[in-house]
């Protein structure tokens, strides 16, 4: 079984979210979406686009998503099989969150790393 197959998204909490997102689009040059966040499509070495993309996002300081975690970021790895690969972590004695989210936007898992750490698992619908 595959575990991580890649980078699906970074978070990371700011003071005043908005004018961090402001600052990263005027000076960065990242394009915001209208959800607040940017949505970087994968392209091979040519430039040709494949499926594939990694989030980038800003949460206010205050948000509790990350939570049980008290880091300021969190990582969002790709995954093949999220159920199979939750399974395996929770044999292998991982701290394994009990909520798991599926939508549109696929699955989402959680585990915590032994620093405290929340990992965000997600295993992407098809063709994204």
């Amino acid at each position: 079984m595959k575990r991580v197959t890649g980078i699906g998204g970074i978070f990371f909490k700011a003071k005043d979210a908005a004018a961090l997102r402001e600052w990263y689009q005027r000076h960065l040059g990242i394009t915001l979406e209208p959800w607040g966040g940017s949505a970087f499509r994968w392209v091979d070495a040519n430039g040709q686009p494949f499926n594939g993309t990694t989030v980038w996002n800003l949460f206010e300081g205050e948000s509790d998503y990350f939570a049980p975690s008290t880091s300021p970021f969190m990582i969002n790895y790709r995954v093949d099989d999220l159920h199979a690969l939750l399974d395996t972590l929770r044999k292998e004695g991982c701290n394994v969150q009990d909520k798991v989210e599926e939508s549109e936007f696929g699955k989402f898992g959680w585990v915590v790393d032994p620093e405290g750490n929340k990992v965000e698992l997600w295993q992407p619908p098809a063709g994204f």
